[in-house]
């Protein structure tokens, strides 16, 4: 149970940043576009990705010496290190939040999400590597209650953006609220980069 809710809390951590794909959803939430077809695409992307990366630092970790191991954990932090200083620059940035979006088909609609969320390279590092590197340590059903709780993080965040944008839509185009979100988020990720960083000097 300690390791789905630390998947959980660092999948919420990865996905709770402001950025193209949320901004989209928010978006047909507040127009009441697809909703349903946008929070699944997203959500079921995430769900492959996050097992994909942990299934594959699984298999192939049992083939790492402890060189290739200590060079996946620097490039780990230097994944988290990068991951950290976006955050603190987006304090800097507007965010733009376009509600005139026309009515378009649902096809249309999911060629659009499937863009946003595979067409953006933030989501392999994230998903991919970021999870699957961390977790490699796991034993195996670790390793899946950490993958379930980083998917529910993914299943949560997504539907409630979408169906609750709405009602929450004050909020959530506040970048005061966003600056809030990004400084626990800061917080959050950086104590696992001093974990891996205590990891890597035992």
């Amino acid at each position: 149970m300690n390791f789905l809710i630390l998947g959980f809390l660092t999948g919420m951590s990865l996905i709770l940043a402001i950025g193209a794909q949320n901004i989209f959803v928010i978006e047909q939430g507040l127009k009441k576009q697809h909703i349903l077809l946008v929070c699944l695409v997203c959500s079921l992307s995430d769900l492959i990705l996050i097992f994909l990366g942990i299934f594959l630092f699984h298999y192939f970790y049992q083939f790492f010496n402890e060189t290739v191991e200590f060079i996946f954990n620097i490039l780990l932090l230097i994944f988290l290190a990068y991951f950290i200083f976006t955050k603190i620059k987006a304090h800097k940035e507007n965010v733009n939040f376009n509600k005139n979006i026309k009515e378009i088909s649902a096809i249309n609609i999911f060629f659009k999400t499937i863009g946003f969320t595979f067409l953006n390279a933030h989501v392999y590092s994230d998903t991919v590597f970021i999870l699957g590197n961390f977790s490699k340590n796991f034993l195996l059903d670790q390793k899946l209650y950490f993958g379930v709780g980083a998917s529910i993080a993914s299943f949560l965040f997504f539907f409630t953006i979408g169906y609750l944008s709405k009602i929450f839509s004050k909020y959530l185009r506040s970048e005061k609220i966003w600056k809030i979100i990004n400084i626990l988020i800061i917080l959050f990720m950086s104590s696992l980069a001093f974990y891996v960083l205590i990891e890597i000097t035992n």
